[in-house]
């Protein structure tokens, strides 16, 4: 009897194609399924190494980038608001102060110069802790609220009614310098609007303007100048704002009498 290799009759060959051929059938699924798992092996490697290669990457472009440079954040000095001396009574009507309009460097919170004319720049190291429209918008809040007039008072942050809105666009928040050049001097011009709410009509408008010299050219007296600007600024504003509210409300209520007969024409 003649055996092939595989163990079979030569001459059967049913029983070596359902065998030898099935056998060798499986035995080249599982190698196919062996070079999947080889081929996908391989791959997760590859990535694998790239990851790890970029971390590295990464991290030596973190030790040669340079560390940033120190800020120091300043608040906007203020001194003591004494209340008002003369007609001290609480208003019946609301106040909603808005935040300024600002643009350009106006919007940021770094502290602006201008060392010579129409040249802006900034002090390096040195910023402030909100947006100059914050620190002005806080400052006349404060400032309001420590003159006690208006009792009724509010911001665009809080969604409540009010008889009147404060409305500003900051048109200047720097230090200058003057022809000597010598000591700076802190600026700050704001252009605000007295709206009625009701009717949505600007009822006064008034452009305030606040300079300060700087005892020296150190950033410390700069900030402090600023304050002093601020404080000013902040109270002429509020006697304007209370004047101009209390005329408004005045001529509103004047409108919504009703005519005496006597002014009335007679008919002929």
């Amino acid at each position: 009897m003649i055996l092939s290799r595989s163990g079979l009759k030569a001459g059967d060959s049913s029983i070596y194609s359902r065998g030898a051929f099935g056998s060798m059938n499986a035995y080249l699924a599982e190698l196919a399924m062996n070079g999947k798992d080889c081929t996908r092996l391989a791959f997760n490697r590859v990535r694998r190494d790239a990851s790890v290669a970029l971390c590295a990457l990464s991290l030596a472009a973190c030790s040669i980038l340079p560390a940033p440079d120190p800020v120091d954040v300043y608040l906007l000095p203020t001194t003591a608001i004494a209340p008002a001396a003369d007609d001290s009574k609480p208003r019946t009507w609301s106040l909603r102060l808005v935040r300024p309009e600002s643009s350009g460097q106006l919007t940021g919170q770094r502290i602006l110069v201008m060392p010579e004319p129409n040249r802006v720049s900034v002090y390096k190291g040195a910023s402030w802790h909100e947006s100059t429209a914050l620190l002005i918008r806080n400052r006349l809040f404060d400032a309001f609220r420590a003159d006690a007039r208006v009792s009724a008072l509010s911001t665009d942050e809080m969604r409540t009614f009010a008889d009147f809105e404060l409305g500003s666009e900051l048109g200047a928040f720097h230090s200058e310098y003057g022809s000597q050049g010598k000591t700076p001097e802190a600026v700050i011009r704001l252009d605000t609007r007295l709206i009625d709410t009701a009717s949505r009509r600007i009822v006064a408008s008034h452009a305030f303007e606040t300079r300060e010299a700087a005892a020296n050219s150190s950033i410390p007296a700069v900030v402090a100048a600023f304050g002093s600007a601020a404080d000013r600024l902040a109270a002429e504003l509020v006697t304007w704002a209370i004047a101009a509210a209390d005329a408004a409300r005045q001529s509103k209520t004047a409108e919504s009498l009703p005519v005496p007969m006597e002014s009335l024409p007679v008919p002929p």
